[in-house]
């Protein structure tokens, strides 16, 4: 069998994924080859961002595990319009019913100082003077492909991290004399307790993945502006949900952000 080309399969898999998210369908299938390589997969991205139109609020960050050719973190964008201020009452979330989706318990942190552009390696300590702010959240996972996640992480590049949402919370409070990495960590769904974990769990932290999506960024020629958000990756796991479930996502025992779960 002749495999189109490579070209070729990279705008069709990025034009039907953002048509797809722009009239809220689902897809049975994956739109094309599966991207054989992360390089592969965010060409994929950058050729959907080259496509859709809204301002790009933030990035998420997820772990790749097993690593893949070494790597072992991948990004995707946040849009604007997908990202809701928590408040008393739960703010409803949008999901592709027929698609996939999740929620993760996650550190949100915000960038205070636009990274050099000519800088391509950070230190833990180096991310870390670079964030102004760190709130707790809730990351809404989702994507019209139902199998996102189960094809490997360059499918998931593919489609925007498979990124749907993200819920700001509160201010973590102490987060700068105290360890966030140390804070105990809940995500409960229609009040049962799904996953619990610390963020030590997760290779080096939370500043860890500012570090890698700073240098990941600069090899990219992407610009990272202040006041965007990074979502540092799921503390507790990615945890499906369907419509109408009530999400609460706990830290320290003192922080709680909570969200419903809609249809798109």
């Amino acid at each position: 069998m002749v495999q189109p080309d490579t070209t070729e399969n990279i705008s069709r898999i990025a034009r039907t994924f953002v048509e797809a998210r722009r009239i809220g369908t689902s897809l049975a299938e994956f739109p094309g080859n599966v991207p054989t390589t992360l390089a592969e997969g965010y060409a994929v991205q950058d050729e959907a961002l080259r496509l859709v139109e809204g301002f790009i609020a933030g990035w998420k960050v997820g772990r790749i595990n097993p690593p893949l050719d070494g790597v072992d973190r991948l990004t995707g964008p946040i849009f604007a319009d997908e990202v809701a201020l928590a408040g008393v009452e739960p703010v409803a979330m949008p999901v592709f019913a027929q698609g996939f989706a999740a929620a993760e318990a996650e550190f949100l942190l915000r960038i205070g100082t636009a990274p050099d552009p000519a800088k391509l390696r950070y230190t833990v300590d180096e991310a870390r003077a670079m964030i102004d702010a760190v709130h707790v959240g809730i990351e809404i996972a989702s994507s019209p492909f139902p199998g996102i996640n189960a094809l490997g992480p360059t499918v998931t590049v593919s489609d925007f991290g498979n990124n749907n949402g993200l819920v700001v919370g509160a201010d973590a409070e102490g987060w700068r004399e105290g360890d966030i990495n140390e804070w105990p960590v809940e995500l409960w769904i229609n009040d049962a307790l799904i996953g619990a974990a610390t963020s030590a769990t997760m290779l080096d932290g939370p500043f860890g993945a500012v570090r890698y999506l700073l240098e990941h960024m600069a090899a990219r020629g992407i610009a990272l502006l202040p006041g965007q958000w990074v979502s540092t990756g799921a503390v507790t796991g990615v945890h499906p949900v369907t419509i109408d479930d009530r999400v609460e996502a706990r830290f320290d025992g003192r922080f709680a952000v909570h969200c419903t779960i809609k249809a798109r």
